[in-house]
């Protein structure tokens, strides 16, 4: 309990952005459209991501492209990478900072400043890409 009530403040901030994205409706696509979108980041996002691999002379084991609810992208200790599909409904820019995320957890699988610095040599706008998915975040 005492937790909770130290983090009480960010817990209501919390609340309140999802009170807020919920009430926002949604953008919707027709079933048949939700399947031209999903083929196509099955094609183009492991193209582009291995692209980007190559680039950073970094080596991907797998790459994945699913349906994730809560999440853009993951990469695991053996160097799977998983995308979500609907990156590829964003600015290419933006994309890519996330493919570029992931492909810096090959070098460093935690969120430490040196992470980071990873991240902002490899994507030098990576601070606005992550304002942008702040402000339109939605699964």
């Amino acid at each position: 309990m005492a937790f909770v009530e130290q983090q009480r403040g960010w817990i209501e901030k919390q609340l309140a952005r999802l009170q807020v994205e919920r009430s926002t409706p949604r953008e919707q696509h027709s079933d048949e459209e939700l399947r031209t979108l999903r083929s196509r980041a099955k094609r183009e996002l492991p193209e582009r991501l291995m692209t980007l691999a190559t680039q950073f002379g970094l080596r991907v084991s797998r790459v994945s492209v699913r349906n994730q609810q809560s999440r853009w992208g993951s990469c695991s200790p053996n160097g799977h990478i998983c995308l979500n599909w609907r990156l590829l409904t964003m600015p290419d820019w933006v994309r890519d900072y996330v493919i570029v995320h992931e492909l810096m957890h090959l070098k460093r699988l935690d969120h430490s400043p040196k992470f980071w610095k990873l991240v902002a040599a490899a994507c030098p706008a990576y601070q606005e890409a992550r304002a942008w998915l702040r402000k339109y975040q939605r699964f």
